[in-house]
């Protein structure tokens, strides 16, 4: 006779599960989160502000000449870089690496773009867009970190499927956003600065053929590749990616290149740049926006893109593609689980806020508003997805997280 669990393991499991699952880097952004909101609104406003936007030095000698900067073009790079690595891996011998497998993922994930773009163009042309128009994308990325850490909390109660699921489409997702970066958030072009880069990619691309089996020279290269995007006119951010995807899978000893990188550098990233990142560009002084601020056209715009854009198209995605039979459904995973997920993906915590900062950049106001729009809808979508997930939920624990490698 199997013994009931007691009230206080119910009422702690999801304390617990903080400390043994994937959900400890999803925590410590909303962590992050809230320390800087408390920092933006507190008596050191001031100082948190000139703290990332001070001017380091002059201009003029250096192109990042705040702290700001060099946490969005320089840390960010790396998140990239990473973001790189996991897609090149997970697209050659991952769970994206043959057409059955990633017709699903991207097929949620082109929706689970489309759609919260569209909900965002709805509500602003409703009033009048204008400017606004460009902060499209904005509702149309997921933060993996942030996601996977609320579904983490869940323990087991969670199919293993979904848990796949959701990582394969956030990944599938942070291909869309980085595309959508380069193509539609780029400034005025300087082709010496992007020949330049052009031709460092070609000699990495070399060394990948060539079978350079050191890490060193991939990167020196990828530094030189950052500087010269970064003058190009083209986000720095993307040089992360172009340096990634020309990383050689095999390495020395028949290890992977890619891999060993991807597992040295991710920690890095989850736990100190994108923490970094939050910290410095969450922030929202709420005096300064007021109640009409808070409810502009801008942040229920995100917000309703986040949250209702996200799980439209996500779920109407899978629903459709498993009654044609073009993908099926994660398996064991219900319909009410897969809506749960569906809106556990309106969480663009990263992206969002990355994203945001290109979209307006120069008007500070409707950045502002933009973090304010973020904030509400990946709370809303996080604490409505997991209370979904947390009532349709019933999987016995599983000991074995499909995450943590033998």
């Amino acid at each position: 006779m199997s013994e009931r669990p007691s009230a206080f393991r119910i009422v702690f499991a999801p304390v617990r599960a903080l400390f043994v699952s994937d959900a400890s880097a999803g925590i410590l952004l909303i962590l992050v989160a809230i320390a800087a909101m408390l920092a933006a609104n507190s008596p050191f406003a001031d100082e948190y502000h000139h703290l990332f936007h001070g001017e380091m030095f002059d201009a003029s000698v250096f192109k990042l000449n705040t702290m700001h900067l060099w946490i969005n073009d320089g840390l960010m790079a790396i998140f990239f870089f990473v973001v790189g690595l996991e897609v090149k891996r997970e697209w050659i011998e991952g769970q994206l690496s043959t057409a059955q497998q990633r017709r699903m993922p991207v097929l949620a994930a082109a929706a689970g773009m489309a759609i919260p773009a569209l909900v965002y163009l709805f509500f602003v042309n409703a009033e009048g867009a204008g400017e606004l128009t460009r902060g499209w994308a904005i509702p149309a990325a997921t933060d993996i970190a942030f996601a996977m850490g609320v579904l983490g909390l869940l323990g087991s109660r969670v199919p293993a499927s979904l848990r796949l699921f959701l990582l394969t489409v956030a990944i599938v997702d942070d291909i869309g956003a980085v595309m959508v970066i380069a193509l539609f958030y780029t400034a005025k072009i300087k082709m010496t600065w992007l020949i330049g880069a052009a031709l460092v990619t070609a000699a990495m691309f070399a060394m990948n053929k060539m079978k350079v089996k050191a890490y060193w020279p991939f990167i020196l290269a990828a530094i030189v590749l950052w500087f010269l995007v970064l003058n190009s006119g083209v986000h720095a951010t993307i040089a992360g990616v172009v340096a990634a995807l020309t990383i050689p899978m095999i390495g020395k000893d028949d290890e992977t290149m890619v891999e060993i990188m991807e597992h040295n550098l991710a920690p890095w990233s989850a736990y100190l740049i994108v923490p970094v990142f939050g910290f410095a560009n969450a922030g929202v002084h709420l005096g300064d926006l007021g109640v009409a601020g808070i409810l502009a056209p801008l942040p229920l715009a995100i917000a309703a893109g986040l949250f209702l854009g996200k799980q439209v198209g996500i779920f109407s995605a899978i629903w459709v593609a498993d009654r044609l039979g073009f993908a099926p459904r994660p398996d064991q995973a219900s319909w009410p689980e897969i809506w749960g997920v569906s809106i556990l993906c309106g969480i663009g915590f990263t992206m969002s806020l990355f994203i945001s900062g290109l979209a307006f950049a120069g008007n500070a106001l409707l950045v502002e508003e933009a973090k304010i729009g973020i904030l509400m809808g990946s709370l809303i979508s996080a604490v409505v997805g997991f209370t979904i997930l947390r009532m349709t939920t019933d999987h016995p624990d599983d000991a074995k997280n499909p995450y943590v490698e033998e």
